[in-house]
């Protein structure tokens, strides 16, 4: 029985739906440990499941008790996928006005640039007298990551 996983219903969602009709001979059956790991949203989900009901296989959810073998069960799906959608909303939104937040206050969002000011002068001096390879390793950096740091500190 085919087991649908990965990081979210966004990565990995179709990739495991596609395995069922393949497997279909073996059972009846498509499982998930979580609906939010199946769908990207109420209505992908929905069409997951007619999807699954015309090829008369159920949907199983073990975290959440779900079996679309019944109308009771179906309900409650649509419940609780509705409720995943709203949760999935609230948290990008939360990140977003995270994220809003931190720029006001003059917060840099993401990876550190990788060179401090004080470093890239020292680079720029080690670049004189040794190879780009040598000074990126000393700075445990990548020598493209080294190149595009000089440059976008020279225009900018």
């Amino acid at each position: 029985m085919p087991v649908a996983g990965g990081p979210s219903g966004l990565a990995r969602g179709r990739r495991a739906r596609l395995c069922v009709p393949r497997r279909r001979r073996w059972s009846h059956n498509h499982v998930v440990w979580w609906l939010d790991r199946l769908g990207r949203s109420l209505s992908h989900l929905a069409r997951i499941v007619v999807e699954l009901e015309q090829q008369k296989v159920r949907l199983l959810s073990l975290s959440g008790y779900i079996d679309t073998g019944s109308t009771t069960s179906r309900f409650t799906f649509h419940m609780l996928a509705a409720l995943a959608e709203f949760e999935r909303g609230l948290i990008s939104e939360r990140t977003r006005t995270g994220m809003a937040a931190a720029r006001q206050r003059g917060s840099s969002i993401g990876r550190p640039s990788g060179l401090s000011a004080i470093q890239r002068e020292q680079a720029r001096a080690l670049l004189e007298t040794q190879p780009d390879d040598v000074v990126a390793k000393t700075f445990n950096i990548r020598e493209r990551t080294l190149q595009r740091r000089l440059r976008k500190s020279d225009s900018g």
